[in-house]
C-alpha cells in the first residue's frame, strides 16, 4: 500500500511538473507566425469569432489548455508538430563479404522541428564480424631503440597471427622516424648527418625525419624483408619528431595504402617524448604545419621547413581520417602519452618492455579496448541546435550533449542510441553529421523548422468576417488598401493610415477609447498607455506574487523589493564587519550591494577606478600635520573629511603613503577609509624627511675648481696638439734626410793646398 501511495504521488508530481512547464511566454505577438516562434507550447486559435470587438488579436496565442478553456475548438487550433523522415535506412550488415558493410543505421534523416521542441530518433550500430584491419607500425629509430629494432624484425609472424584472430582481412605497413635534421635536434656536421650513431656501429643509416618504408600489405614476408633492411639512426635531443610522422601517416593515405572500409590503427613505438608546435622556433622554423602531405621518394620533404604539428591539429586529422592510435611506450614516458591520449579521441596507451618483446600482446589488448568501446558523436553542428545522446546498451555511459558511449560491445552485438535534437531558432536545410569515432559510417541529419503557420485560409475574395473589405489570415482580417480596423470596418478616407493612428497618440489633445486587454481587463490612462497585466514576472508569476502590477510596473508589498518583487527586504547580505550597509558607498537592493561608480562588490569596500587618495589628500595632510601648503589658511574648512592624529609610529596598515609636500619634504602617512565615499582617518608621522639646503660655499668653490680644471685641460690639449704637429714635422725631416744621395767624385777645378818646408841645416848628405 505504501508503495502504491508513493507511486501515485510520484505520478501526480510528474503531471504537475509537466503542466507547470507548459507555459507560453509571449512578448510581441501580431500574427500566428509570431505566436509559433514565441515558444514550443504556444499555439494559435484561428476561430473567427474568438476575439471580441476591441480585444487584441494576441489573445489568440496561448497554451492549448488556455485556448480550449476560452472556447476555441480543437480543430481551430494551429500547433505545428515535429516530423521526421528517414531518407536512407539500409539494414545493418551481419558480416564482411568484400563489400561495403553497413554498421550504422539510418544513414540519412530529415527533421522538421518546432522551434524549442525536442525530437528523438533511434540510431542503431552493430560491429561487423571480420571487419578489415589496417595496422601501420610507426617506429622510433633513434639510437636508444637499437635493441628494440632487432626484436621488431622477428615479430612479423606473431603480429600477423594476432591480427588473423580478429579478421581474415588484415594488412600491415611500416614507417620510421627520428627527428628534424637541423640543429639543435640533429648534428648537422656532414659526417654526422651521414652517420649519426657511435663510431663503433657499422650499420647506421643517415639522419632523417620520417620515412615511409612499407605500404599496407597482407603478406608476412614483405613485412619481414622490409623491416630487416632497416638500421638504427640518431639525433641529439631526447624528444623525437613523432607528431611529424603521425601527421604524414594520417594524411598521405594513398601512399600508406589505407583502405576505405577498415579499422585503421597506427601503432607508435618509442622510448622518448615528442616535439610539438612551437618547438621549431629553436631551429628558426617559423612556418606552421599546414596539415598537407609532403612525401617524395617515401621521405617527408618539408621536415626542415615546417614546424611540428600541434596536438589539436593531429587530433583533428586522426579523427577526420578515422585513425585510432596505439601508443606503445616505455615506462619512463607512460604518463606523458597518457596525457596525450586524453586529448586524442579513440586512442590507447600501453607500456612497452625495454626490448619491445611484449608489443604484440600490447597491440592485441589495446585493439580490444578500442573496438569494444563505441562512441557516437557529431560534426558541424549548426548554431542554436542541441543534441543529446542516450545510450541503449548493457554497459551505457551517461547521457551527454557531446557524445554517447557504450562499453564492452561485442562483435555482432546490436546497440542503439536515442538522439534528441532541439532547434532553438528558425532555420532551413541545415545539416550535421553523426558518426561513431574511428568508423567510416555516418548519419547525415538535415534540419528545417516550422516557423510559419499553415492555416488553410479561404480564398482571396472579400470575406464577410472582414466586411467584404479584406481576407482572413489565420482567423484575423488582413484589410485591403483604404480600410483599417479589427474587422476592416473603418474607412481611411482622405487621410493615410499613419495619420489616423497618430490622432490617437499622445500630445495631440485627442481623447481615446481604450480597448480590452488579453485578460479581459481594460487599458487605461489618458492615451490607453497603461495596463495591469504586463509587468515583469518572477517564477512565472506577475510581480513574483509579492506585489501588484500598476501600469506596467510592479508595486511591491512592504516585505519585498526588486523590479519583479523577487527579493525579500533584507540587509543581511549587505552588512559589513563594522555593521554598516555597503560601507556607505552603495545601496542594498535584493540583499545585495549596488555600489557607486568605481567601487567593487560585494560590499563596496574598495575602489579600483578611483584616484589614489595619497595624492588627493596630500594638501590636507600637509596643512593638518605641519601647517603649511596650499590649504594653510583654510585647513579646517577644506579638510573636514579627514580625522587625523600625529604619531611616532603608525598602526594603520590599509593604505601607506609616501609623498613630497610643497616645501620639498617627504611626508609619511597612512590612510584608512571610513564609512562613506570621502571620509578618512589619517595617521601622520611627526617627523618629515626634509633634504638639507644646498651649501653656497661648496657651490662657489666647486664652480671655481671646475673653471680651473677646464682651463688646465684646454692648455694640455693645446700643448698636445703642438707637440703632435712638431713630432710629425721632425719625422718628416728624418725621412727626407735618410733618402738624400751625396756624390763621392772630386771637382777638376779643385787644387789641394801644398806646403813645402826646407830644413836649413840639411846638406843633402
Amino acid at each position: 500500500m505504501d508503495w502504491f501511495l508513493f507511486f501515485l504521488l510520484l505520478q501526480m508530481g510528474r503531471i504537475g511538473a509537466s503542466q507547470q512547464e507548459e507555459v507560453c511566454s509571449k512578448s510581441v505577438v501580431n500574427s500566428c507566425d509570431d505566436c509559433i516562434k514565441s515558444g514550443p507550447f504556444c499555439v494559435w486559435c484561428k476561430q473567427l469569432d474568438f476575439t471580441k470587438p476591441g480585444e487584441q488579436e494576441a489573445v489568440r496565442c496561448d497554451t492549448k489548455a488556455q485556448l480550449t478553456g476560452r472556447g476555441c475548438t480543437e480543430g481551430e487550433i494551429i500547433s505545428p508538430q515535429n516530423d521526421q523522415t528517414i531518407d536512407k535506412g539500409e539494414s545493418l550488415s551481419e558480416s564482411f563479404n568484400n563489400q561495403e558493410p553497413i554498421q550504422l543505421s539510418p544513414q540519412k534523416i530529415s527533421l522538421r522541428l518546432r522551434s524549442g521542441s525536442p525530437n528523438t530518433f533511434k540510431v542503431s550500430f552493430k560491429r561487423v564480424e571480420g571487419y578489415p584491419v589496417d595496422l601501420y607500425y610507426l617506429m622510433d629509430l633513434s639510437y636508444s631503440m637499437k635493441d628494440d629494432l632487432e626484436n621488431v624484425k622477428e615479430l612479423g609472424k606473431d603480429l600477423f597471427a594476432a591480427l588473423k584472430k580478429i579478421t581474415e582481412h588484415a594488412q600491415i605497413g611500416f614507417g620510421a622516424f627520428v627527428d628534424k635534421t637541423v640543429l639543435p635536434y640533429t648534428n648537422t656536421n656532414k659526417e654526422k648527418l651521414l652517420k649519426p650513431c657511435d663510431e663503433n656501429d657499422q650499420q647506421c643509416q643517415a639522419a632523417f625525419g620520417y620515412r615511409h618504408v612499407l605500404s599496407m600489405t597482407p603478406k608476412e614476408d614483405d613485412f619481414k624483408n622490409k623491416v630487416t633492411e632497416q638500421f638504427i639512426s640518431g639525433n641529439l635531443d631526447s624528444p623525437e619528431g613523432s607528431l611529424d610522422a603521425m601527421m604524414q601517416a594520417a594524411i598521405c593515405g594513398d601512399k600508406i595504402g589505407w583502405r576505405n572500409s577498415s579499422t585503421r590503427l597506427i601503432v607508435l613505438t618509442t622510448d622518448a617524448g615528442f616535439h610539438m608546435a612551437g618547438d621549431g622556433k629553436l631551429a628558426g622554423i617559423l612556418e606552421p604545419n599546414d596539415e598537407h602531405c609532403h612525401m617524395d621518394n617515401n621521405l617527408y620533404t618539408n621536415s626542415a621547413e615546417m614546424d611540428y604539428p600541434s596536438v589539436g591539429q593531429l587530433a583533428v586529422q586522426l579523427e577526420k581520417n578515422n585513425i585510432q592510435p596505439i601508443f606503445a611506450v616505455t615506462k619512463n614516458v607512460e604518463d606523458v602519452y597518457k596525457e596525450l591520449s586524453q586529448m586524442i579521441p579513440k586512442s590507447e596507451v600501453g607500456v612497452l618492455s625495454t626490448d619491445s618483446k611484449n608489443v604484440v600482446k600490447l597491440i592485441e589488448s589495446a585493439y580490444n579496448r578500442l573496438s569494444s568501446k563505441v562512441t557516437l558523436t557529431h560534426d558541424n553542428l549548426p548554431d542554436n541546435v542541441q543534441v543529446i545522446y542516450t545510450p541503449k546498451c548493457k554497459h551505457p555511459g551517461p547521457s551527454g550533449e557531446t557524445e554517447g558511449v557504450c562499453e564492452n560491445v561485442q562483435v555482432g552485438q546490436e546497440i542503439s542510441f536515442d538522439v534528441t535534437v532541439t532547434a532553438y531558432s528558425c532555420m532551413k536545410d541545415k545539416s550535421f553529421t553523426i558518426r561513431p569515432q574511428g568508423i567510416k559510417d555516418t548519419l547525415t541529419v538535415t534540419i528545417s523548422t516550422n516557423c510559419e503557420c499553415q492555416c488553410s485560409d479561404p480564398g482571396p475574395s472579400g470575406h464577410t468576417h472582414c466586411r467584404g473589405k479584406g481576407n482572413v489570415s489565420c482567423g484575423i482580417c488582413s484589410c485591403r488598401e483604404g480600410s483599417i480596423g479589427q474587422f476592416c470596418e473603418c474607412d481611411v478616407g482622405g487621410k493615410d493610415e499613419p495619420a489616423l493612428r497618430a490622432s490617437c497618440q499622445r500630445h495631440n489633445g485627442t481623447e481615446c477609447e481604450c480597448h480590452t486587454t488579453e485578460g479581459g481587463n481594460s487599458y487605461y490612462g489618458d492615451f490607453c498607455e497603461c495596463d495591469d497585466e504586463h509587468c515583469e514576472k518572477f517564477q512565472n508569476k506577475l510581480c513574483g506574487g509579492n506585489g501588484n502590477c500598476k501600469c506596467g510596473k510592479c508595486e511591491c508589498f512592504k516585505s519585498h523589493e526588486g523590479s519583479a518583487c523577487q527579493c525579500g527586504v533584507s540587509e543581511e547580505g549587505c552588512r559589513t564587519p563594522n555593521n554598516t550597509v555597503c560601507y556607505g558607498r552603495g545601496t542594498c537592493k535584493c540583499n545585495r550591494c549596488e555600489c557607486k561608480e568605481g567601487y567593487q562588490q560585494p560590499r563596496c569596500q574598495t575602489c579600483l577606478g578611483c584616484t589614489d587618495p595619497c595624492q588627493t589628500k596630500l594638501n590636507c595632510i600637509e596643512c593638518l600635520g605641519f601647517e603649511s601648503g596650499p590649504f594653510k589658511k583654510n585647513c579646517s574648512e577644506a579638510c573636514v573629511s579627514i580625522h587625523h592624529v600625529m604619531v611616532d609610529q603608525s598602526t594603520i596598515q590599509s593604505k601607506k603613503c609616501h609623498q613630497k609636500d610643497s616645501e620639498g619634504c617627504w611626508i609619511n602617512f597612512n590612510l584608512d577609509q571610513l564609512v562613506g565615499e570621502d571620509n578618512y582617518k589619517a595617521e601622520i608621522l611627526k617627523q618629515r624627511d626634509c633634504p638639507a639646503p644646498p651649501s653656497i660655499a661648496a657651490i662657489i668653490s666647486g664652480s671655481i675648481a671646475s673653471v680651473a680644471l677646464i682651463g688646465i685641460l684646454l692648455l694640455m690639449l693645446i700643448k698636445l696638439v703642438i707637440y703632435t704637429k712638431d713630432l710629425k714635422e721632425f719625422k718628416k725631416f728624418e725621412i727626407e734626410k735618410k733618402n738624400s744621395k751625396w756624390t763621392d767624385g772630386v771637382s777638376p777645378m779643385f787644387l789641394s793646398a801644398t806646403t813645402t818646408i826646407e830644413n836649413p841645416t840639411f846638406t843633402g848628405e
